[in-house]
């Protein structure tokens, strides 16, 4: 039976796969095999004199089915758009010199991933030169310069090698026994997309920019976060350095390592994640991020400024009701450049030091290319002149830079695809929830080539999270299916984040609940309209949207397929096989499993499955560790038990990011659309 059943799905998805793609690029609609030819912005970084633009190219090599970045260089009136690296390897994340003459990134091109050196030289020619820094045999972190270039310093992991508990005698010579058992004392011992974790912690380095070996400057026995550099000889860096560290997961600090006597002293002290320093330009005042932990499922964090001792604590962005990230000094130090999400989008602002805030450009675009998720950025020049990544439902992100509120876009990666492909158009809606008549915000995207008169088919597809947010972003994902004649509706229900804390936190320990009463609400309001299919709804979501997918069909059955991808079906599992053990019980819920088995089970999608008729696709990756395997198999085995139509994708070496390589997520989409065709009236 099992062979059988492991043939099946294999001959399944090898036929959606090639008989939805086609390598002609003659149609005009967007086809899966285009996935490999859509390319991305990502890290745009202004020079410090505003003048030249530093990005990473993002692209895909359909031989390989690998993701591959290199560094370009451009000027900020668009000119002179010059590739610093090529070829199929990844060099991302360069950071300019204070002086603007060089910059670092990292490369994997000789095979490992190394830190690298970029010197620009300024003659009667530009000329440069290459110089590689390191060569480490662990993953480098963020990196910052000092303020004379001197010095460039970064975090990376350092192995330990632990006294090993379990004895085993030696064994003669030329024996094949198995490798020894794997010890694990630690709570948290594996990361999803990473596995299973090395002994050892993360580690604050130096490293002299002239050349010369990374000095290690802390030993601690905890992980140590983003350095930046105070003084000449003075860094800081964020950690939870306390002894219950493995119970309070948010209980960062903010940390000053003096060089010379190696002493660590912490400036912040309270119960809550302080995080993200970011040093004044006169070196006087620090500027960071965090709250006061209450154990609340949504937690928005301040903008907080201190002096350099840790002294003189001020929430300068008081009762501004987003979260905060990407914190930037401005070059007089009266104010700080920060980043938001507002009703699905990514924006960039100012906060003066006493706290009044102005916006400054939106369309920040996010950064997967699967799903519109948030996750764009920006950076700031001393001018005030910005970078940013500017991207829309209709383009995945691009360059973009302006001054104060004028913005233009500088590449245009994907016209080479998208001037022959057309495209699905994306109307925002708001409707009110039937629970409690709450305003919901939602996106309807229509096939290509849209005719009023004709019914298309809705597919009700659904985020993660729960505390992210979908938006005005593109995603190549719900682009394929409108390609297919479906139209899309994807939505940021209760406890989807940018439209406040009180927003989010309707589903403290409350999740799933309401959010299935705005979901169907949203469906609701589109049916409304003539050319919705009404005898033709499907519908999906991953992860947190795997969770609200496999509870919607144990609550209706007005949907005519579902697929639910990467799902959480039995909460009292999850708590305990996920890769955070110390956050989901303590935050998603008021205690323990075994304390609060009502409060579990009754928000399991498990205790449903009996409800359920709905055919139903369970898809997810053979290695991910935050929603694992056996959550798919707990509800896959149910709905086999209760005779619905079902099956069980499994995608091998898939972690939770699991349209992360291109076939992937072409392999996801075929198999959700194959699903659909079948049962489409």
């Amino acid at each position: 039976m099992e062979t059988k059943f492991v043939t099946r799905v294999s001959l399944f998805i090898f036929l959606t796969l090639f008989s939805y793609d086609s390598f002609s690029q003659s149609s005009k609609k967007l086809e899966p095999i285009d996935v490999f030819s859509m390319e991305y912005v990502s890290d745009p970084r202004i020079s410090p004199d505003g003048r030249k633009v530093l990005y990473v190219r993002n692209f895909k090599d359909v031989m390989t089915d690998k993701n591959y970045s290199n560094i370009w260089m451009i000027n900020f009136d668009g000119s002179n758009n010059t590739p610093i690296t090529t070829g199929n390897q990844n060099d991302f994340s360069p950071v300019w010199s204070n002086s603007g003459k060089m910059f670092s990134y990292k490369s994997n091109s000789d095979g490992s991933l190394q830190l690298y050196l970029y010197r620009i030289f300024q003659t009667h020619i530009t000329q440069s030169s290459t110089q590689k820094l390191t060569n480490l045999q662990s993953s480098i972190g963020s990196v910052d310069w000092s303020s004379d270039d001197k010095f460039l310093t970064f975090n990376s992991f350092v192995e330990v090698s632990k006294n090993k508990f379990i004895e085993m005698p030696n064994k003669p010579k030329g024996a094949n026994w198995n490798k020894p058992p794997i010890e694990i004392d630690d709570m948290n011992y594996r990361n999803d997309g990473r596995g299973y974790k090395k002994q050892g912690n993360s580690q604050v380095f130096t490293l002299p920019v002239e050349g010369g070996t990374p000095r290690q400057v802390t030993f601690l026995d905890k992980d140590a976060g983003s350095p930046k550099w105070l003084s000449n000889n003075e860094i800081l860096f964020s950690a939870n350095l306390h002894e219950n560290s493995d119970l309070e997961p948010n209980n960062s600090e903010i940390y000053l390592l003096n060089l010379k006597s190696e002493k660590v002293s912490a400036l912040t002290n309270r119960l809550g994640p302080d995080s993200q320093p970011v040093v004044s330009p006169n070196n006087s005042s620090i500027a960071y991020l965090g709250f006061d932990d209450k154990y609340l499922g949504y937690q928005q964090n301040s903008l907080y400024v201190m002096s350099r001792d840790g002294k003189d604590i001020k929430n300068i962005s008081g009762d501004f009701d987003r979260n905060i990230g990407n914190v930037n000094w401005s070059a007089d130090g009266k104010g700080l450049y920060f980043q938001y999400d507002d009703e699905g989008m990514t924006k960039l602002a100012y906060i003066s030091t006493d706290g009044k805030i102005r916006d400054i450009v939106d369309e920040i675009g996010g950064l997967s290319l699967g799903r519109p998720y948030s996750g764009g950025t920006y950076t700031i020049s001393k001018n005030g002149s910005y970078a940013f990544t500017y991207g829309n439902v209709y383009n995945p992100s691009d360059l973009g830079v302006g001054i104060k509120s004028s913005k233009v876009r500088l590449t245009h990666l994907n016209k080479d695809l998208f001037d022959y492909k057309e495209l699905g158009k994306v109307e925002e809606v708001w409707y009110e929830s039937s629970f409690d008549g709450r305003k919901i915000q939602g996106w309807l995207v229509k096939p290509p080539n849209f005719d009023p008169n004709k019914k298309y088919p809705l597919i009700l597809e659904i985020h993660g999270g729960p505390f992210t947010n979908y938006g005005f972003r593109f995603s190549a994902e719900v682009q394929l299916f409108a390609s297919k004649g479906y139209a899309v509706l994807y939505t940021n229900p209760r406890g989807s984040t940018s439209y406040g804390k009180e927003f989010g936190n309707l589903i403290h320990h409350n999740y799933p609940s309401q959010d299935y009463d705005d979901l169907m609400s949203g469906v609701d309001y589109v049916m409304q309209r003539e050319y919705i299919d009404k005898d033709n709804l499907f519908v999906t979501g991953g992860s947190g949207g795997g969770v609200l997918t496999s509870w919607i069909v144990g609550k209706t059955h007005r949907f005519n397929a579902a697929v639910v991808a990467k799902p959480v079906i039995n909460w009292y599992s999850f708590v305990l096989y996920a890769d955070n053990i110390s956050f989901f019980y303590k935050y998603w819920f008021p205690g323990l499993p075994w304390d609060n088995l009502e409060q579990y089970m009754k928000r399991s999608p498990i205790s449903y499955v009996g409800n359920v008729k709905t055919p139903t696709m369970l898809l997810t990756g053979e290695e991910d560790f935050r929603t694992p395997m056996a959550e798919s198999e707990q509800f896959y085995a149910g709905l086999k038990l209760n005779q619905v139509e079902s099956m069980l994708v499994r995608i091998p070496g898939a972690s939770h990011g699991i349209a992360a390589r291109p076939s992937n997520l072409i392999a996801k989409v075929n198999a959700i659309t194959a699903w659909f065709e079948k049962y489409k009236k």
